[in-house]
């Protein structure tokens, strides 16, 4: 039944963190970490401070870094730089899940809200460089982000992705919505379920769902 559903997918679209990699890695704890660190120095503030405004801006803005360019009207590109200076050396590669992802028909893509050279840091520790047709950042969506539509809008016209016949696989199921909207078979993948109409599959484990589509 799950293969059935995406019987007519022909574009792919993962999100990467908590995506492409489990939510053991925490990978965010090092990020959220740099943006402390970050807004400690930039603003002038306390690190209590500054890890409340990261977590306010985050839920009310999509990112931490829209908050920041909203509020504050900080340039992105040293932030992004400096946020995602992280170690990669406990990531594992998944030989199968890149079998699976080789496996799918048409053409993949990765978007993240994160910036497109730490995504294929990411993509090399998981060895699962070479296997996507583009990698997307939020600096390709003019630095908006999802949840917004209008940030899938341009990254998906630069991708040249049909909605009509395309999945998204993502871990937080905010930004999940927009594709539904725009046609999207859509799949939330993270360790407990979220309920709602835009979430047509749940999965713990991306590996064994995308086994379920060969």
């Amino acid at each position: 039944m799950v293969k059935q559903s995406f019987s007519h997918v022909a574009h792919w679209v993962f999100d990467l963190d908590n995506t492409l990699y489990p939510p053991s890695a925490r990978l965010f704890d090092q990020i959220e970490a740099k943006m402390i660190a970050y807004m400690v120095e930039t603003l002038g503030i306390k690190s209590d401070a500054a890890n409340t405004l990261r977590g306010d801006y985050w839920r009310n803005h999509g990112t931490t870094l829209a908050g920041l360019m909203t509020h504050h009207g900080i340039d992105p590109d040293p932030f992004l730089l400096a946020v995602h200076d992280v170690t990669l050396d406990h990531l594992e590669p998944d030989p199968l899940l890149a079998a699976h992802i080789r496996a799918l028909p048409g053409r993949k893509i990765v978007y993240t809200n994160g910036s497109a050279p730490y995504a294929e840091r990411v993509l090399a520790a998981r060895g699962l460089s070479g296997l996507f047709e583009g990698i997307y950042g939020v600096e390709h969506a003019n630095y908006r982000p999802k949840p917004e539509r209008s940030a899938f809008e341009r990254v998906f016209a630069l991708a040249d992705i049909d909605t009509t016949c395309a999945a998204m696989f993502e871990d937080d199921p905010r930004n999940l919505a927009a594709p539904h909207a725009m046609g999207m078979r859509t799949v939330h993948v993270a360790p407990e379920a979220h309920q709602g109409d835009h979430i047509h599959h749940h999965t713990v484990d991306l590996t064994e769902f995308l086994g379920q589509l060969r």
